[in-house]
């Protein structure tokens, strides 16, 4: 079986979103899983070339002015066209450090990757309100299940 690749752009500004960021990888990365390769990235940092080798996504950002970080919206404002035609069905997932509701945030991200056409694999995980360290495991999971799902070749 060929390596596969999943793909983690997270905004993680501050201690608290680095948590959750490494909570996902650390899922991810479970010694479980066999033939996934975990890629980390800012969204700064990522590049159209590293959406078009990956096989799945995990996006992470804060609530900002109950819109998605500008980190993120970056990554879509470069990464949109030059991925359009060629990730269409790209299985995804979104986690969300929200202060408020993520109502917003979560709105907004889903207008972008429904017009890329990427494949919601689950709801989008909400970490709403006062930070608490509980959030950590449902990240753990999350980046788990995504892993898993790309090792079982469920997507």
């Amino acid at each position: 079986m060929n390596e596969r690749t999943l793909l983690i752009v997270a905004h993680a500004p501050s201690p608290n979103p680095v948590a959750l960021r490494n909570a996902v990888a650390e899922g991810a990365r479970s010694p479980e899983i066999e033939g996934v390769a975990v890629q980390v990235l800012s969204p700064f940092a990522t590049q159209p070339e590293h959406v078009l080798s990956a096989q799945a996504v995990i996006l992470g950002t804060t609530e900002n002015l109950g819109y998605m970080s500008g980190a993120l919206k970056d990554f879509f404002d470069r990464c949109y066209y030059p991925c359009l035609e060629e990730t269409q069905g790209l299985p995804y997932a979104l986690y969300i450090r929200a202060g408020h509701d993520g109502t917003g945030t979560r709105r907004g991200v889903e207008t972008i990757v429904t017009g890329l056409r990427w494949r919601p694999v689950q709801e989008p995980l909400l970490c709403r309100g006062a930070w608490t360290t509980d959030f950590l495991a449902p990240c753990r999971d999350l980046g788990l299940a995504m892993a898993a799902g790309l090792e079982a070749g469920v997507f």
